[in-house]
């Protein structure tokens, strides 16, 4: 965080507060503290901090009562508040968020972690990673160490810690072991599968998180008709494919089948669209606080010259993307290459570049890679796109991200 802040943290326990000012003043940024929270509103709105940290259980005035009277002082009506306590049960935890505070942290404060949580709360930015890349089947060996060999997954954590995934392909692996070794505990988390084909979904039995008590996900993705989520994730999983079934998830596991539609997930809104590949499948559209992320995965564009081509679909769908903060979609192929695939249900390169131009798109991030294409295809196919976006004199931005490769939206 380049600009520095000023906070005023509250908290009765003395040790407790002098960690929080000492991690806070490490990073530049101005502190006062307190150990009580009667009558300190008055300081409060005289020094106008960017920022207020109270622990939740304070005696005579509560971590959420003080947050009431921030809340409600003309003075202070952009400083935010964010919550601390050592009390873990979830109903405390969602209850300040309902209340309006803009973030929790729990007790014993971690001070690998603390100025992080700190910085998302604040600058209220989306974290977004990926975790594979590729299409189709993962791939292994030198030609694929800079993209990354594993099939389809990306995650966005939001301030409020939403938690939200996009498809199980082979990365949910790596999700799994990085999720083990920042020793998270009490997940919840919405999966978002596109569709059922196996390099969206062969993956989940792979997933750590779903072994761990305590843990919660919600799957969420079109059905095919007669065929429910639960029924397609759990039918991968029978004896015959599958030595562990879906019975032994030790977390809470629960599904919902969507269809084209509106909706709001952890109070996030959700938009879906129909995709042109073989099946039902889903792109996404997430909005959050005036910014946008779609992840349009598996999906082809005909070519104009194709008896195929659909310009009411494509007008549709720019639709749905346009102005997004960030395009996330299948690129699979170069237009070489597409000429003797069509009809396998992903698209070309130019006709990508012409969707993110034609939807005034922010950036473009080329995704689902075509596993016969190295490193140094990929980076052909980036440049590509690059140059007929130079050409075409567009403000869109165009990414090849790697696997592990994080951005800030």
């Amino acid at each position: 965080m380049a600009k520095k802040k000023s906070f005023y943290v509250v908290d009765d326990d003395p040790v407790v507060l002098e960690a929080m000012g000492a991690l806070l003043k490490g990073q530049g940024h101005s502190v006062t503290t307190s150990t009580e929270s009667a009558g300190i509103i008055t300081d409060i709105a005289k020094k106008r901090p960017d920022c207020v940290i109270g622990d939740l259980m304070m005696p005579e005035v509560d971590g959420l009562q003080l947050y009431k009277q921030v809340r409600d002082h003309k003075d202070l009506k952009k400083t935010k508040f964010i919550v601390v306590s050592a009390k873990a049960y979830e109903f405390d935890h969602k209850r300040s968020y309902t209340f309006g505070a803009h973030g929790f942290i729990r007790k014993p404060v971690n001070p690998e972690t603390f100025i992080e949580r700190i910085n998302r709360i604040l600058d209220d930015h989306i974290d977004m990673k990926f975790w594979g890349v590729r299409g189709t089947l993962p791939v292994t060996g030198g030609q694929s160490l800079k993209y990354g060999g594993n099939t389809s997954c990306m995650t966005l954590e939001f301030p409020r810690e939403q938690f939200f995934i996009f498809d199980c392909g082979s990365g949910i692996k790596n999700l799994g072991d990085s999720l083990a070794a920042q020793k998270r505990k009490g997940i919840n988390a919405k999966i978002f599968i596109s569709h059922p084909h196996w390099d969206h979904i062969n993956a989940i039995p792979f997933f750590s998180p779903l072994y761990v008590q305590g843990n919660e996900f919600e799957i969420l993705g079109a059905n095919q008709g007669d065929i429910s989520m639960s029924e397609m994730v759990s039918a991968q999983m029978e004896g015959v494919y599958f030595p562990i079934t879906l019975s032994q998830f030790a977390a809470r596991v629960y599904f919902h089948d969507l269809e084209e539609e509106n909706l709001k997930v952890s109070g996030i809104d959700v938009k879906t669209k129909l995709l042109s590949h073989p099946g039902k499948c889903l792109g996404y559209r997430i909005e959050y606080n005036g910014r946008s992320i779609c992840y349009i995965t598996d999906n082809e564009m005909y070519v104009e010259t194709s008896e195929f081509y659909d310009p009411h679909y494509e007008k549709r769908l720019a639709e749905f993307v346009h102005d997004t903060d960030a395009l996330i979609t299948d690129a699979t192929y170069m237009d070489e290459e597409y000429m003797t695939k069509e009809g396998w249900g992903h698209s070309c390169i130019s006709k990508v570049v012409n969707l993110a131009d034609t939807a005034e798109v922010k950036t473009l991030y080329l995704f689902h890679h075509d596993p016969d294409q190295t490193d140094d295809d990929i980076d052909i196919k980036l440049d590509i796109a690059r140059a007929m976006l130079k050409k075409r004199r567009s403000k869109t931005k165009c990414l090849a991200p790697t696997e592990g490769e994080a951005f800030k939206i």
